[in-house]
């Protein structure tokens, strides 16, 4: 099994460059992991409480779980993957059924930070995008998808996200085999990702 870790800071664009990469590429081939679907549960807490947790901090990632269910896939089990809800801060008590395959991606702002999970990759690949369009993307996304205002996440930026980027993502990049700017012009990058995985699948 191939294992690929895609980081980058928040709206960098990680899903582009992983639809990118697995474009051409078997379905039934490949497995995608998300960090997001690992947030540590949070039953204990109210919601007022669960609105106050730090996402963007480490310590926010149930990194023992997705530590183990990488091996158990590479040791061809299924596992259950989680499934998280960002409108109310908790996991839904759902799950993924998740199988093995030759090539696994996992995906997620934190996951170069653990050195466990690190040692586990492959291939690493970080994802590059100018502060102000991650903002954009951000923005965008938070309030479409999660519910939010603008302010609410404008604050959550300037006091969260922005510091724990420049602290712990930012710094991982020197972890990276490949560095992907993603813009229009990263196709030589995805193309070389691309044909190792099908080396691999053969």
């Amino acid at each position: 099994m191939l294992i690929l870790g895609i980081a980058g800071g928040t709206g960098c664009g990680k899903t582009t460059v992983v639809n990118q990469i697995i474009k051409e590429l078997p379905e039934d081939e490949i497995g995608i992991i998300s960090q997001d679907s690992y947030y540590k549960a949070n039953d204990h807490l109210s919601f007022e409480e669960r609105e106050l947790i730090n996402f963007d901090h480490p310590r926010s990632i149930d990194f023992e779980l997705l530590t183990q269910h990488l091996k158990d896939l590479k040791a061809g089990k299924s596992i259950n993957q989680p499934v998280y809800s960002f409108v109310h801060h908790n996991r839904t008590g759902d799950f993924i059924l998740t199988k093995p395959r030759k090539v696994m991606i996992v995906e997620g702002i934190l996951i170069f930070t653990n050195p466990e999970l690190r040692e586990m990759f492959d291939i690493k690949i970080f994802v590059h995008a100018d502060v102000d369009e991650r903002l954009i993307r951000r923005l965008r996304r938070d309030i479409a998808e999660r519910g939010r205002d603008m302010e609410e996440v404008l604050a959550r930026y300037q006091n969260t996200l922005k510091p724990m980027h420049e602290q712990f993502i930012e710094p991982t990049k020197s972890f990276a085999d490949i560095i992907i700017p993603n813009d229009r012009y990263n196709t030589v990058a995805t193309d070389i990702v691309r044909t190792v995985i099908k080396q691999t699948i053969k």
